[in-house]
């Protein structure tokens, strides 16, 4: 980190500052006091303040207890900002951005000093804890945005002051705040009028929402897919690997990506349109394309006991992820059986129940043989007249799990989805033999610090 000297953080931070005889600055921020290194602020954020001798037994240079938390963390993001001359990119989205993020860091991280935002680090901590990770030699930062409501994006892009935007996708999320698409689209827009003069804004060819805060003058527009500026022709899915056939600017060139699906690609394109807007060399993009790693529980694929695997796509789901989800579940699958472990998707407001019963039609179309609804709202998936041969609607995780014990047979392809409030991936570890995970660490939300625990 650029380092912060303790008097300003004293003047930038109200609450209680707990410093040490040997430390006039800090050299990093953290808010869980097991990762503090020596030089570091440890942030207690809620009962974090019960933790602040166990940080400083670790070496960290001082302990703050704020008064307003997410103001002191914004504010230590901005000061570090502030110092640094890297360019940064904001990423977007109803659906993909996590992914999107972490491809476009595999494309730059051979040609550039960089950082990018751990897991899903994306709102009121989770970005000033990525700005905070900022060195004097920092070339490139890539930042992840949430949107829970209006003005959440323009907050954070007032702390990261991004020169490069990418909305992946205008769907239906969050709507139980924002009311209906047309607001989604509202609420990331503010990613557009954050941008400076000469600023690059990466768009969906296909969202029309979009089009009315599009008419800035003074930035780039770059429309990503059919007919847009960057878009795939033949894709080729392996086991592996997709090979692309991209088309850019009127260009045309093959690209190998270490992803196995089609949603993956949509995100690898937004990923190489972020790329060239940084100013990055096209020509060597394919030396970071081969080494795309996901984020936990984005379509993880996993051996199960006796034969078949695990998609393990259980950090989140809305209804066009999910149709995503399922989509790649019959690709994979061939000719198996495929079995859908689909929870409940949250934040979708009064349309919740007709978007459920539209993804278990779709789940029928898809010939999917197997469907565990785990919810009430995942009754929608299961109604009656449906071609499904098996369907059963449960009410928890575990009672899923005795379900599947039930319903598996060898050789089968198993997805589990749905939004993280249902924690299917207790499903996917009890399948697989894998030891129950703690909640997802790198769950950032307004409201949700688990500042000693999560982080």
């Amino acid at each position: 980190m650029i380092p912060l000297p303790l008097d300003e953080v004293s003047r930038l931070c109200a609450g209680r500052l707990h410093r040490t005889a040997w430390a006039d600055e800090i050299t990093g921020v953290q808010i869980d006091s097991r990762r503090i290194a020596e030089g570091d602020l440890f942030v207690a954020i809620g009962a974090g303040s019960d933790f602040v001798p166990h940080a400083l037994a670790r070496g960290a240079a001082a302990a703050l207890v704020p008064e307003q938390p997410f103001a002191s963390m914004a504010a230590l993001g901005r000061a570090v900002r502030e110092r640094s001359a890297a360019k940064v990119v904001g990423i977007t989205g109803s659906t993909g951005k996590t992914s999107t993020k972490d491809i476009l860091a595999a494309l730059c991280r051979p040609h550039t000093r960089m950082i990018a935002a751990e897991a899903s680090y994306n709102a009121e901590l989770g970005v000033p804890l990525t700005l905070c990770r900022l060195e004097p030699g920092t070339e490139l930062c890539i930042l992840e945005l949430a949107m829970r409501g209006f003005g959440q994006i323009a907050e954070l892009c007032a702390i990261a002051r991004p020169e490069v935007g990418v909305i992946t996708a205008i769907g239906p999320v969050h709507l139980e705040f924002v009311g209906s698409i047309q607001g989604v689209a509202r609420a990331k827009a503010e990613l557009v009028d954050a941008l400076p003069p000469g600023g690059t804004i990466v768009v969906p060819s296909d969202a029309e929402e979009l089009d009315r805060f599009l008419e800035r003058s003074d930035i780039d527009v770059v429309r990503v897919g059919p007919g847009g500026d960057v878009s795939a022709g033949q894709v080729d899915l392996f086991d592996d690997h997709a090979q692309v056939e991209v088309e850019r600017a009127g260009e045309y060139f093959s690209l190998r990506l270490a992803v196995n699906s089609y949603h993956q690609v949509s995100n690898a394109l937004f990923a190489l349109a972020a790329y060239c807007a940084v100013g990055l060399p096209l020509v060597d993009v394919g030396r970071g394309a081969g080494e795309i790693a996901l984020a936990r529980w984005r379509g993880e694929e996993l051996p199960l006991p006796g034969g078949g695997t695990l998609i393990n796509d259980a950090y989140n789901a809305n209804p066009a992820s999910m149709r995503a989800a399922l989509e790649h579940l019959v690709q994979r699958a061939g000719t198996s059986r495929r079995v859908a472990v689909l929870g409940d998707m949250a934040e979708l407001g009064d349309a919740a129940p007709r978007y459920h019963r539209e993804i278990g039609e779709i789940a029928a179309e898809l010939g999917i043989d197997v469907i565990v609804a785990v919810g009430g709202l995942a009754r929608g998936y299961v109604e009656e007249g449906r071609p499904i041969p098996f369907a059963v609607q449960v009410a928890s995780a575990s009672e899923a799990v005795g379900a599947l014990e039930r319903l598996l047979e060898p050789g089968d392809w198993v997805l589990v989805k749905a939004s993280r409030a249902v924690a299917l991936e207790a499903v996917a570890d009890a399948l697989t033999g894998v030891r129950a995970h703690a909640p997802a660490a790198a769950t950032l939300r307004a409201g949700h610090s688990n500042s000693e625990s999560t982080i």
